[in-house]
């Protein structure tokens, strides 16, 4: 892992999608400051594509998808891919199960998260659970023992689970993040990520972003990762020198320097 600031000029040429973690890595101390909305839509306006991949709600992914210069939000830790429509202001949606399958998924989450708090009685879900569609948030205990045992209830209940800057996540499917990124960038922009990892650069913050910073070649992360190192396995290539939103607009300025502009790439929402 070495500071971003060494990186040579060559180094962020080929890329033509930048995928982001958004809280604590768009973020700070959750708070999205101007200088990091304007570097999304300076990346925008060159042809790079933005997607936000985030464990945050389905109503979170919403307003991102309908509002932010981005060109969709993966949510929910892989759960959903939100773009919005080519025409108007609607959003389309897609799930990991399908919309066919979200009520049966919705059912079984929410009989595991009661099952999950008469085993763990001190644990409560986060104030955003409300707006999740494919996923059980829970505010992250202070005491990392007790945070274990969250996430050892939830897999003895037989979902997925994983830890973050903010939540206990817990969801049904086998999937994270990067499976879902596998996905959304076969089916909507023609882009095998196995063939073509030169074209995407990863920026995030903490453990849930592992996947991401085992995979793929060109990775950052905003300065405050050092606090997960231990719990990542392969940590990312390149390190900010500031935490949160402040690192990714160091790590948007290095694409900016030495990408040629593009036209937009991948083919329009239906």
């Amino acid at each position: 892992m070495q500071p971003l600031s060494t990186a040579p000029a060559q180094a962020f040429r080929s890329i033509r999608f930048v995928l982001t973690d958004m809280d604590e890595t768009l973020t700070y101390q959750g708070r999205l400051a101007a200088a990091t909305y304007t570097a999304l839509e300076q990346l925008q306006a060159i042809g790079i594509k933005v997607i936000p991949v985030t464990a945050a709600s389905a109503g979170w992914c919403d307003q991102m998808a309908r509002m932010w210069p981005v060109d969709g939000v993966i949510g929910e830790n892989g759960g959903l891919f939100f773009r919005r429509s080519a025409v108007g202001h609607g959003v389309t949606r897609d799930f990991w199960h399908g919309q066919g399958q979200l009520a049966e998924v919705r059912a079984r989450l929410d009989a595991i998260g009661r099952r999950v708090q008469e085993t763990v009685p001190q644990i409560c879900y986060a104030d955003d659970q409300p707006f999740r569609l494919t996923s059980l948030a829970f505010a992250q205990p202070k005491d990392k023992a007790l945070a274990q045992r969250l996430v050892n209830a939830l897999r003895a209940e037989g979902a997925d689970a994983t830890v973050n800057n903010l939540w206990v996540l817990g969801w049904l499917g086998g999937y994270d993040k990067l499976a879902m990124v596998r996905r959304v960038m076969a089916d909507a922009y023609d882009v095998d990520i196995d063939a073509q990892q030169d074209a995407v650069l990863y920026v995030g913050d903490s453990t849930n972003d592992a996947p991401m910073f085992g995979f793929f070649q060109h990775t950052v992360g905003v300065s405050t990762v050092r606090q997960y190192l231990a719990e990542i396995p392969a940590p990312p290539n390149w390190i900010t020198t500031g935490p949160g939103g402040a690192g990714f607009v160091e790590a948007a300025q290095a694409v900016l320097a030495h990408v040629t502009p593009c036209e937009p790439a991948g083919r329009p929402p239906a």
